[in-house]
């Protein structure tokens, strides 16, 4: 919790203020008791209408200024609360962003997506109920117990009797809570995780017939968070009634020896009426700290899980600080030297002793069977991972002592999975670079051959695009990444897999299109026919270079390579091999 409380600095006058107002309302709810004694005991008994009546005159007015303090500690606690929230939330997302990709797959998006919903939810709310209410409840029962020894020390002693077991009884309950509603949110980031899936493979689940097994198994895990928050929730349920009962125990022996004092004559009935209400006001108080509890124990559960990303201090890309000077080389080049890499927390290589070197503007394709490594080399040039052993060179200069941001401004990454974001046609492609200009744009949709279609849409590049390209065609969402690879102009162009939804008429005029850049190409192509246009043709087996050459020396000396090729020659996919 201490991460938490320094996001609330920047609010703490708002805090101050609000809890000023707090204890405004705690000391006019604390003077009622003794008002009333004073018109039981000064207008009443003495039958003085003139006392009653200024009494009751400054009980409203103070019960006016109540009011008043309460509002306006609403307006502070919740601009303190909601700014709190609205920080905390930004710098979540931030360090999420910061996260290399082996810390950021430590984490499941789901869990990352309550993180910053629902777990910021809660802890902004205990915030703002604390500044509203929750730091007075306990207040109103020390205050009460103060000015009840204040009216009659020899009644309010039996309001304490039960204390100490109710001090104890809290504490367990309050450890016990954190540990249950620790568990209800892993099974939120759970119930959130099978959603995720399914929305993400709904065309998938209907074309499969698969709509009441996803139902069902999202009933499993939907049952397991009701009976974890049934459990929280019914422990949390065994507090109300014990203080309660204690309490009116408490309030019932304070009525019994009150009574018999006022008809001995050693208590006043003013000074009995206000044990009772001091009484009640704790009774009332202590009906309070079941939700208390439960609010504290659920916002302790989130801020753990909060402070497990914010505290995170290997492993983001921010540490990446290059001080030194950069020697450029020759730009374009790039060169593997004996590079071996496995994932973060696993023992098996993906990659085994990669060798090979590229020069400026050349086009190079990467061949391999699935799993033999093609995309995972391709992610190591912008460093989202490092090489567990040898070395990468750019430029003549190793990836490790370029800094981060100008290693990555240097490269146009086109993924195997086109992603879209939710705008319209012209952000996708300036996404690539911000500033572009229309001409800029345009030209990278001609090279990418989607402009004409663009030309079509109903609103021209102003078009909206749907969540993750949904009125898009495959083939569609593909040249868009292509276009928002190339604006960047970048020395080096990474296209994994990127033109499996072309036809072959749009990627041969895509290929023509590109003979022209200067840029470096890494192409990732299961097909012959694209790795033919290629310089040289990288072709990998089980994390191994197969073989390295042009298509005429593979064609010559890699049976593998003369495998692939009469097989799609057979079935039809080449005809020119």
């Amino acid at each position: 919790m201490k991460t938490m409380f320094s996001y609330i600095k920047p609010y703490k006058w708002f805090a101050v203020i609000a809890i000023s107002l707090m204890l405004v309302e705690l000391a006019v709810e604390l003077i009622q008791p003794l008002i009333i004694k004073k018109i039981i005991d000064d207008g009443i008994v003495l039958q003085d209408s003139a006392t009653v009546w200024l009494w009751g005159g400054i009980m409203m007015l103070i019960a006016f200024l109540g009011f008043i303090a309460g509002v306006t500690n609403s307006f502070f606690s919740a601009h303190a609360s909601q700014s709190f929230a609205f920080d905390l939330r930004n710098e979540l997302f931030k360090k999420v962003q910061s996260f290399t990709m082996a810390t950021f797959l430590r984490f499941p998006t789901a869990g990352l997506i309550t993180r910053l919903t629902s777990d910021v939810s809660q802890v902004q709310q205990v915030l703002f109920m604390s500044l509203r209410v929750m730091l007075r409840t306990p207040l109103v029962v020390i205050g009460s117990l103060i000015m009840a020894f204040y009216v009659k020390p020899s009644l309010a002693v039996y309001l304490v009797i039960g204390a100490p077991f109710l001090a104890i009884f809290l504490f367990l309950m309050v450890r016990k809570g954190i540990t249950y509603f620790s568990a209800v949110q892993r099974r939120v980031d759970r119930v959130n995780r099978v959603i995720q899936e399914n929305l993400q493979a709904m065309r998938l689940v209907k074309a499969y017939l698969r709509g009441l097994y996803e139902a069902s198994r999202f009933e499993k895990v939907a049952k397991s968070l009701k009976v974890d928050t049934s459990k929280a929730l019914r422990t949390m349920e065994y507090i109300q009634p014990l203080l309660l009962f204690v309490m009116n125990v408490s309030l019932l022996v304070v009525l019994w020896f009150g009574a018999g004092k006022i008809e001995q004559g050693e208590t006043q009935i003013g000074e009995l009426v206000a044990i009772v209400n001091y009484a009640l006001r704790m009774t009332g108080a202590f009906s309070m700290f079941s939700f208390i509890i439960v609010f504290i124990s659920r916002a302790k559960a989130s801020a753990d899980r909060m402070e497990e990303v914010l505290l995170i201090e290997k492993g983001l890309e921010d540490d990446e600080k290059y001080e030194g000077s950069l020697e450029v080389g020759q730009r374009g080049t790039l060169r593997f030297d004996n590079v071996s890499f496995k994932y973060p927390q696993t023992d098996e290589f993906v990659l085994r002793n990669i060798s090979f070197e590229c020069d400026q503007g050349e086009k190079l394709a990467i061949m391999g069977a699935t799993g033999s490594g093609k995309s995972t080399l391709l992610q190591l040039l912008p460093r989202f991972y490092d090489t567990t052993s040898g070395n990468i060179f750019v430029d003549g200069v190793n990836v490790k002592n370029w800094p981060l941001e100008k290693l990555r401004e240097a490269i146009g990454y086109v993924p195997q999975r086109a992603l879209l974001f939710t705008g319209s046609i012209h952000d996708n492609v300036t996404w690539g670079k911000i500033a572009a200009s229309i001409e800029q744009v345009q030209e990278a949709t001609i090279q990418a051959q989607i402009h004409d279609s663009i030309q079509h849409f109903p609103n021209d590049y102003e078009t909206r695009v749907g969540q993750k390209g949904v009125n898009l065609s495959g083939g569609q969402k593909q040249r868009l990444s292509i276009a928002r690879a190339l604006i960047r102009k970048p020395e080096f162009l990474i296209l994994d897999d990127s033109t499996s939804a072309l036809d072959v008429k749009t990627e041969s005029a895509l290929w023509s299109a590109l003979e022209g850049e200067e840029a470096t190409m890494l192409v990732v192509t299961q097909k012959i026919r694209t790795a033919k246009g290629a310089d040289r043709i990288l072709l990998l087996e089980d994390g191994f270079v197969s073989a390295f050459g042009t298509h005429e020396e593979l064609m010559e000396g890699s049976v593998l390579y003369q495998k692939i090729a009469t097989s799609q020659q057979e079935q039809g996919v080449d005809d020119n091999v």
